[in-house]
């Protein structure tokens, strides 16, 4: 059996697991409109926690982050071309379910997957450094987060696990090289004296 063969079983196999309100649930996961609340929590965190300064250096980085993962997998997906389940004849022949618009052609990789995973390291790694080093609650939340975010692309049918694999990676990878530099630039900052 080849990879792509089995990516496509696998794929129909976590698709095919749903109930009404687990089809509730993922398309809410799956929603980017639903992101923006979260960021915007977040944002307000660390400049409250970090001062405005750096605060404003790390939601710069997400920013960056979110952007380089988002375009970077666009430009994959114009030279990949592979199909997404939901516009594939063989998937949709075989039963994948479509809960919400089938949207652009092709899926490889998943930006969801990219994005959520990039904002995560940055946002963890911000939160780290903001709260020194007692942020393992946060970080729990983010990923879990994240995590959910991805697989809700299988169970919508926009996305097979190998795009969701290959996302994920991405945004790990990207997430540190942003945070890695919001940290750079956040230690550059010298602190002004205090007037007496």
């Amino acid at each position: 059996m080849d990879i792509i063969r089995l990516d496509q079983d696998i794929t129909l196999a976590i698709n095919g697991l749903h109930t009404n309100f687990s089809d509730l649930v993922w398309q809410t996961f799956s929603d980017r409109h639903v992101w923006f609340v979260l960021y915007l929590i977040v944002a307000a965190f660390l400049v409250w926690k970090a001062g405005w300064k750096k605060g404003l250096i790390y939601i710069a980085a997400m920013a960056l982050c979110l952007a380089a993962c988002d375009q970077f997998s666009n430009l994959i997906k114009l030279y990949v071309c592979r199909l997404r389940p939901c516009h594939d004849p063989y998937m949709l022949e075989r039963g994948v379910r479509v809960l919400e618009d089938a949207g652009g052609l092709y899926g490889f990789f998943s930006s969801h997957a990219a994005n959520a995973f990039g904002f995560a390291v940055c946002a963890s790694q911000a939160a780290d450094a903001s709260l020194k080093g007692k942020s393992r609650w946060f970080t729990w939340f983010i990923y879990v987060w994240a995590a959910l975010v991805s697989v809700s692309r299988i169970f919508v049918g926009k996305h097979y696990l190998g795009d969701i694999l290959v996302g994920i990676l991405v945004g790990l990878v990207l997430g540190y090289v942003f945070a890695s530099l919001g940290h750079w630039v956040c230690s550059k900052l010298k602190d002004k004296p205090i007037d007496r």
